[in-house]
């Protein structure tokens, strides 16, 4: 059963893939209507009248806040974001539902998500929810302004004004709605962006502005005579004259943060709320590390699919009465209505706890002080009361449909999938922008507990919102008795490289385009010695695995530790498996090769009379020095001379097969050309470092060239996939020029990947350039356990009967392909293969493993320094080697010896 869930899940994950071409043609076809309908929108002007220019205002400098959607991602077409195929029905097939719907969907988004959804729990939920919503009792139709809006009436009419083209009445914003203006529409919508003002002119067009109106451009009401298409009861201005209206609202001004703060002023306390995912526990220590102070707390929330992290962490409680893990775990989803409920539940923990705390700053494990603690705490201690958030920056009308505020999601499957257009409630002003916040406790305790229409109202929206926990904050700040208080300021400083970070990457979990922020790497360092004098404490994002260099200047210069004589000061280490995990699942590819390589270990060592006898595997560890990858580490039992009984770590790393054509022109210029799994196209690297893929991997290629000569700079590339019985699986095609000369390539596979020796060859025309080779190794576990002979034939079998016969287009590069005999012979080899289990089975997973895989050092775990004598070999204890992942790790142990005295000190400071 498990064998068939993940064959069939590889199978619609691939199956999404072969519409990548129609997907691009219906977003530019998409594209080129929407731009044609945005130029309809504009009435024309009468006969001889010049009307004043309507181009968009200039947008402002970026913020470094997100943006639902990157700046070059497809439009909104559904067949774009959603897929073609998903979109072919347009009513539901309710042979798929085991339940009766409660009504007729007519939203073809919310079709297409109940289709899309994998069980009937969530079918039900989108079902019920767009119910409520086409009956149009969701959402509150109106929520109240609790700001104080001195004198400022909601829609209040101030009469007629004269405009003019070269100086505007109303310059902050302007639209034109060429059915559906009228004065409650361009109010609202001016409310929406936080303007006092609003004012309709030339029956179609709507501007929002922050000054009232010159009592000098005041007409007589009859110079208003244009009626309003959305409301023809209602006056639209006239030709280069305006209605105005106030929208109920004051002039927003944030509050400017203190510098300093007075000799008497008592030193806040801090909570440091981490929301942590993944492995890498060695950094989240080192955060801690360079945090803590006994006066101030930390509250770790762990995804709930992290064993790992969870349990590696919980000891601190007993070590530390001012760390907290929370209980309640929240399975969190980029962009998820989760992640607010998991901030929100985490901050009523807070208000719970004894803990007597003025401020809440969320961070994650890629988050990283650029400041001291003492810096911050002077600094937040003389801005008691106020809350740090960070507004987009943008138009809010473009935020709006950026962020997707005016659609519905709905969360369920870990999947946030979008049912529908929505109209926010009337009254709001919308703000927001970065998720990560400095908040007052009295501002937490409201938005936690307060029980007033305004918060509950703003609830019941954010639930069903893309990206939530990047506008609630704000536009709660905005809208209640709390907006004096709100400082446009996060306190961080967020490495934003757009075009890098906005590729849409998020489209597995949101149907919704993403952006994310990049790591730090050592290039970015003058941009993080730019803090030193802006009111900026923390950057983000910081990942050892990616770059560990900047992260010790950033950690020298913040605490002023000399690192240069450290030992292992560069190493980082950072679980890939554990054994006791129970989520997220193991990986059986990766326990499949780490048992094969203790066993050639094993073998090798047996050559030089050292008998050891490989046991289960306990845990994978990845190791990296200097910023570079240095393979995989594994923690084994084994016995050794037939008594001795130990835990072994094994060091081994993949060998990468790259053969370039010496006579090409491209030489010096390729660089990498590998394959893997979990390319991140944001980084520009795999994630499966070690490069261990199975049956139901998908595999992507990573191309590198450097920049060459004018005449080498360009080439249409053919690249041929060709299975170990020499089948074409696949040809892609790229094209390589200055701008394209780091990118990926994933294949139209078919799963299970027929097991063995893949072959990639590219071809530049009929010439060979390279050929690279990798690994999909056979199972020996599924699930854990031990794979049975019945399963072997389907997991090993391959899907060579679903390949695209591709003889027209290859037919050029035949030289290059295997003859029909040779496939033959190496077909008849596969199938026999297929059929191997037990000990045979492993015998074959070895002899491929060896010719990718190769065995760096070996160490036993042990209290003494004294070697470990096996026949010839003489074996190191783990912790006197500079890289077991026991050895020195003094990144970790200073940062002990400061929890160690800061111990000493706890008992006696009282941390009620």
């Amino acid at each position: 059963m498990a064998v068939s869930s993940a064959a069939g899940a590889a199978a619609r994950r691939l199956g999404l893939c072969r519409t990548c071409a129609l997907l691009a043609a219906a977003a530019l076809c998409a594209q080129l209507l929407l731009a044609l309908h945005f130029l309809s929108l504009t009435p024309p002007a009468e006969p001889g009248a010049p009307r004043p220019p309507l181009a968009p205002l200039p947008e402002p400098q970026d913020a470094g806040v997100s943006a639902a959607r990157a700046p070059d991602a497809p439009s909104d077409d559904e067949d774009t974001r959603l897929g073609a195929k998903s979109l072919s029905r347009t009513a539901l097939h309710l042979p798929d539902l085991d339940f009766s719907p409660g009504c007729k969907l007519r939203a073809k988004e919310a079709v297409s998500a109940v289709h899309r959804a994998t069980t009937q729990t969530c079918k039900s939920h989108i079902i019920n929810i767009t119910c409520a919503l086409q009956r149009g009792d969701f959402y509150p139709e109106t929520l109240p302004d609790l700001c104080p809006r001195n004198k400022h009436l909601p829609r209040q009419s101030l009469g007629c004004f004269r405009d003019k083209k070269n100086f505007r009445l109303l310059s902050g914003y302007y639209a034109n709605y060429k059915e559906t203006n009228e004065p409650n529409l361009c109010v609202n919508m001016c409310l929406q962006g936080g303007f006092p003002y609003a004012g309709v002119q030339y029956s179609t067009e709507c501007f929002c502005g922050e000054t009232h109106p010159p009592s000098a451009s005041k007409l007589a009401d009859t110079s208003c005579n244009m009626k309003c298409p959305g409301n023809s009861r209602h006056l639209c201005g006239g030709y280069f004259t305006m209605n105005v209206y106030q929208t109920g609202i004051a002039k927003f001004t944030p509050q400017t943060a203190v510098v300093t703060t007075e000799e008497t002023t008592t030193p806040v306390r801090i909570v440091f709320l981490l929301t942590l995912n993944g492995r890498a526990l060695r950094q989240v220590r080192r955060l801690i590390n360079v945090l803590y102070d006994v006066k101030h707390y930390f509250f770790i929330h762990i995804d709930a699919r992290q064993d790992y992290l969870y349990r590696e962490l919980l000891p601190l409680e007993k070590e530390f009465k001012n760390i907290k893990l929370a209980r309640k775990r929240f399975a969190t989803i980029w962009g998820g209505a989760s992640l607010l409920e998991m901030l929100l539940n985490s901050m009523k923990d807070l208000l719970s706890f004894d803990w007597k705390w003025d401020f809440v700053i969320n961070l994650s494990e890629s988050d990283f002080p650029v400041k001291s603690i003492e810096k911050l705490e002077e600094f937040l201690s003389a801005n008691k009361g106020r809350n740090f958030v960070k507004s987009h920056g943008r138009e809010v009308q473009r935020f709006i449909q950026k962020q997707g505020l005016d659609k519905t999601f709905v969360e369920c499957d870990a999947h946030m999938w979008r049912i529908g257009d929505r109209k926010l409630p009337w009254g709001l002003q919308i703000d927001g922008g970065s998720d990560w916040v400095a908040l007052d406790r009295k501002f937490v305790k409201y938005v936690t507990m307060a029980q007033d229409s305004l918060v509950s109202g703003l609830l019941i929206v954010f639930k069903h919102t893309l990206l939530p926990a990047e506008s609630f904050f704000h536009t709660v700040l905005r809208n209640s008795k709390f907006c004096e208080t709100y400082v446009d300021n996060n306190l961080h400083v967020t490495n934003w490289k757009r075009k890098l970070g906005c590729k849409c990457q998020y489209k597995h979990v949101v149907d919704w385009c993403g952006c994310s922020p990049n790591d730090f790497r050592l290039d970015d360092w003058p941009r993080l010695q730019a803090t030193e004098q802006r009111q900026l404490f923390f950057a983000r994002k910081f990942e050892p695995i990616i770059n560990q260099a900047i992260i010790l200047r950033v950690e020298q210069w913040v605490r002023g530790i000399d690192q240069e004589q450290l030992v292992n000061i560069d190493g980082y280490w950072q679980s890939t498996y554990h054994y006791v995990d129970q989520s997220p699942p193991s990986d059986d590819s990766l326990i499949t090769i780490a048992s094969s390589i203790t066993r050639l270990n094993a073998k090798t060592l047996h050559e030089e009379g050292c008998i050891l006898k490989p046991g289960s595997v306990k845990e994978i560890t990845s190791y990296h020095f200097a910023d570079t990858f240095k393979g995989s580490l594994i923690q084994h039992e084994a016995h050794i001379n037939s008594f001795n009984r130990v835990t072994v770590e094994t060091w081994f790393k993949y060998q990468h097969f790259l053969q370039i054509n010496r006579s090409s022109k491209y030489l010096d210029r390729l660089k990498v050309l590998a394959v893997s799994t979990d390319y991140d196209q944001k980084e520009q690297v795999f994630r499966n470092l070690v490069r261990v893929m199975g049956p139901f991997s998908e595999p992507s290629l990573m191309y590198h060239f450097v920049p060459g000569a004018e005449e080498a700079s360009s080439s249409n590339m053919t690249f041929l996939w060709l299975d170990p019985a020499g089948y074409i699986a696949d040809v892609s095609d790229a094209y390589i020029d200055e701008g394209n000369v780091i990118n990926f390539i994933k294949p139209n596979f078919k799963v299970p990947l027929l097991p063995g020796v893949w072959t990639v060859k590219m071809l530049d025309g009929k010439s060979l350039i390279a050929v690279t080779k990798f690994l999909i190794s056979p199972l020996q576990f599924v699930s854990g356990s031990e794979i049975s002979q019945q399963e072997t034939g389907v997991l090993h079998g391959g899907s060579a009967t679903g390949y695209k016969d591709y003889a027209s287009v290859t037919k050029p590069f035949k030289p290059y392909l295997l003859s029909e005999t040779d496939k033959k012979a190496a077909r008849l080899k596969s199938d026999a293969n297929a059929k191997r289990s037990g000990p045979d089975l492993k015998e074959w997973i070895d002899s491929l493993a060896v010719q990718f895989y190769s065995v760096l050092g070996t160490c036993v775990t042990s209290d003494n320094d004294k070697n470990l004598k096996c026949g010839k070999v003489s074996i190191a204890p783990c912790h006197t080697t500079t890289w077991s992942s026991l050895a020195p790790d003094p990144k970790t142990f200073e940062g002990k010896m400061k929890q160690t005295v800061a111990k000493k000190e706890y008992f006696n400071y009282d941390i009620k």
